[in-house]
């Protein structure tokens, strides 16, 4: 009796201990509500036609602050560049008081030249008339007169040689303006209101030499100059055609900048690409151009022409294209982000090969 009680309860206990491991089974097996199937993220950066395209969604775009602008058609007339130079004008000022003291001494040996030969004449007169002044008295008077002569000479030849130097170094118009009494340029350049460049333009634009144009300020902004003459001395590390201009502007004298100079033809359309939109990168210029609510494409910058304000480009873009103002190098920095690709194509065939 006692066994066939035993064999019964071994019996229940490999009963329990197989349904309970199939429970397990089962209910191991079976997805939990808690845990959602895995679903996969679209990528930031595609590619799209060839483009690269940063997706990045309006509430993204809003707290980064990132902003864009309409292109719009502009008009430019062709130029080209010019190395330019801030001439240090002290020399001009020492030549221009030089001159004023060499023209001082021209004046007061004029007016002794002129007493001593009036002198002179006075003296040989009454020496004709009977002698009325001693032959001494009127050799004397012939010496003073000769002496102030040759003075008046001398002065006259070392106010001639400052005056050649001073055409010799800074061309007709500033030395016009050191040589003259009264100069409204003299007085503006003294003052520092007014500085002096040396425009040394291409050789072959140098005989229409414009008698306006404009440089590069340090700050960034177009500095308007006007045409004085064309500059006598070359700058020894530029070869080409030399040219003074006038500015008002105070860059440091010796600074090195860029001249915009306009040439002779027609103008020409284009798009201004603002310059707070591009952006360089791999050695090149760029500008994310917005290409739907959410997504912005990377398109390259053909060589525009600068202008206050930017670039002038005429391909690459599109009147209208929404370039990004704002927040473009936050879009660089996502694009370059190490993170997976993928392709979409609109036409098959162009994905192939």
């Amino acid at each position: 009796m006692k066994r066939k009680t035993a064999l019964s309860l071994i019996a229940s206990a490999v009963l329990a201990a197989a349904g309970g491991g199939y429970i397990y089974y089962t209910m191991s097996a079976a997805p939990t509500a808690s845990t959602p199937p895995t679903v996969a993220q679209a990528p930031r950066v595609q590619t799209v036609n060839g483009e690269t395209v940063v997706l990045a969604s309006v509430d993204e775009q809003r707290a980064s602050h990132i902003s864009v602008a309409p292109l719009a058609a502009s008009t430019v007339r062709p130029e080209t560049t010019a190395y330019t130079t801030v001439v240090d004008l002290q020399p001009l000022f020492d030549l221009h008081n030089r001159v004023a003291a060499a023209r001082s001494n021209r004046q007061s040996a004029h007016a002794q030249a002129d007493a001593s030969r009036t002198q002179y004449q006075r003296d040989y007169v009454l020496f004709k008339d009977d002698r009325n002044v001693s032959q001494k008295n009127l050799q004397d008077a012939r010496a003073v007169m000769l002496t102030d002569q040759a003075k008046l000479q001398a002065a006259e030849a070392a106010q001639n040689v400052l005056d050649a130097t001073l055409r010799q170094q800074f061309g007709a118009a500033l030395a016009g303006a050191a040589m003259a009494p009264a100069s409204d340029l003299l007085q503006q350049l003294m003052s520092g209101h007014t500085e002096v460049l040396r425009v040394t333009l291409p050789a072959k634009d140098g005989a229409s030499a414009p008698a306006q144009i404009s440089i590069d300020g340090l700050d960034g902004r177009l500095i308007a100059a006007r045409k004085l003459s064309a500059s006598p001395q070359i700058d020894p590390l530029i070869q080409g055609s030399p040219y003074f201009y006038a500015a008002d502007s105070t860059l440091p004298a010796g600074t090195r900048t860029t001249a915009h100079i306009p040439l002779e033809g027609k103008s020409a359309q284009g798009l201004l690409i603002p310059e707070s939109a591009v952006i360089w990168y791999g050695g090149q210029q760029w500008a994310y151009v917005k290409t739907a609510a959410d997504r912005f494409t990377r398109r390259y910058m053909p060589s525009g022409l600068a202008v206050d304000g930017g670039f002038v480009v005429t391909s690459g873009f599109h009147a209208g294209d929404e370039v990004v103002i704002r927040g473009a190098q936050l879009l660089l920095s996502e694009e370059l982000r190490p993170q997976g690709i993928t392709t979409q194509c609109k036409d098959p065939p162009e994905c192939d090969g």
